[in-house]
């Protein structure tokens, strides 16, 4: 073309290219967050990066993958929480250092999401130790719940988070109206979204102390039901359970000493 010849110029380059650009703005629909010390065993790579990925799915670049990197617990959930809501992601799964996932997680997750019925799926685990009890549970101070199969679709109250597909309007709901802000250790402005409980109060009545502490994943599903936040964020039918959370027992994962290697349950 004559170089004083004027052509109109887009934002997407030359109107007479061969290439054609999409002006549609993808749905970033899905966020794989891992929260870490910084060290995995190879049974846990190749257990996290060998997933049968589901048809037409974008599973490339870091805008669906996100690592909290040696950060306390609390911290390194918040730091995810922010980056769903900076992105403003649909569905977060998260996959804990130490829980070595089936190949066909991904498949399985992308089943419930497509279905949109539940807002809380886990997948099944247990404790590192001896016994070695299920991570599932219908009220507190009740042990471990235990009558079911594997491969069985359990509902109960209490899930762990090694594992765990959340709908983000749960979390957006926490961001909005119930976490103060804060600072984390590297500076960075983020929600108190999940927190570790370890408090000391006084109970007239009794005239004394009472301490309590526990993990962070319980205590997030405690404000959970207690402020009925899956009703209010549209899912009734589900917020109606007495057991409102589902753990899907065919989504079997090990449980793995980081240290030793050693699987749990064995």
């Amino acid at each position: 073309m004559p170089k004083d010849k004027k052509q109109k110029q887009t934002q997407y380059g030359d109107p007479d290219s061969i290439i054609k650009f999409n002006k549609i703005k993808w749905r970033k629909r899905l966020l794989v967050s891992v929260a870490t010390e910084g060290w995995v065993r190879i049974e846990w790579a190749n257990a996290r990066y060998g997933q049968i990925i589901p048809v037409n799915w974008e599973a490339q670049g870091f805008d669906i993958q996100y690592t909290a990197l040696g950060y306390s617990i609390d911290d390194a959930y918040n730091l995810i929480v922010q980056r769903v809501i900076d992105l403003d992601i649909e569905w977060l799964i998260i996959i804990e250092d130490d829980v070595i996932v089936p190949n066909d997680l991904f498949l399985k997750f992308s089943r419930y999401m497509n279905k949109g019925e539940y807002p809380v799926v886990s997948g099944l685990y247990y404790i590192k130790g001896q016994p070695s009890d299920p991570l599932v549970f219908r009220g507190r101070g009740t042990g471990a719940y235990t009558k079911w199969k594997v491969g069985d679709k359990v509902w109960c109250d209490g899930l762990p988070m090694g594992c765990l597909l959340i709908h983000a309007s749960i979390l957006r709901w926490f961001y909005e109206n119930a976490a103060e802000s804060y600072n984390v250790v590297t500076g960075e402005v983020v929600r108190r979204v999940f927190e570790t409980p370890k408090k000391m109060l006084y109970d007239p009545e009794r005239g004394g102390y009472e301490r309590q502490d526990g993990t962070q994943d319980l205590f997030f599903f405690d404000k959970v039901i207690e402020h009925d936040v899956l009703k209010k964020t549209g899912w009734s039918k589900v917020a109606r359970k007495k057991y409102p959370l589902l753990c899907d027992t065919s989504i079997f994962c090990k449980h793995v000493d980081r240290n030793t290697g050693r699987m749990y349950p064995y």
